[in-house]
C-alpha cells in the first residue's frame, strides 16, 4: 500500500507526526516539532468529540487552539504594556467618539 493511501483513521489515531509528513510530502509545508502533554480525560473527551466532528485529527485542534491561545497571550501583553506605559495618553470613551466622529 503506498505512503498516501493509508486509511483515514490511521491519521487520526497516531497523531500530528505522520499528519505532518503527508502534508509535507503532498504540499511542501515544514515539518513540525512533535510534542507530548498530558490532559485530563474529559478535555482529553472534548478534544476526540470535536476531531470527529470537524473530521481533523486532534494534533490539528490542539495546534489551532494553542495558535488562538498565544495570539491572544500576545494580546494581552502589548495590552499590559500600553497599560503601565505612563507616556501612552488614556482617553475616556467619550473622547474616543469624539475623536472618532461618533
Amino acid at each position: 500500500m503506498p505512503v498516501l493511501d493509508l486509511p483515514k483513521n490511521f491519521l487520526a489515531h497516531n497523531g500530528g507526526i505522520v499528519y505532518n509528513v503527508l502534508q509535507d510530502m503532498q504540499g511542501g509545508v515544514s515539518l513540525s516539532t512533535p510534542i507530548s502533554i498530558r490532559i485530563p480525560d474529559g478535555l482529553a473527551s472534548q478534544l476526540d468529540g470535536i476531531a470527529r466532528e470537524t473530521d481533523r485529527p486532534r494534533s490539528y485542534i490542539v495546534q489551532k487552539a494553542l495558535e488562538s491561545y498565544l495570539e491572544d497571550y500576545a494580546d494581552l501583553q502589548i495590552a499590559l504594556d500600553r497599560l503601565h506605559d505612563g507616556s501612552d495618553e488614556v482617553i475616556t470613551g467619550k473622547e474616543l467618539r469624539k475623536k472618532l466622529g461618533l
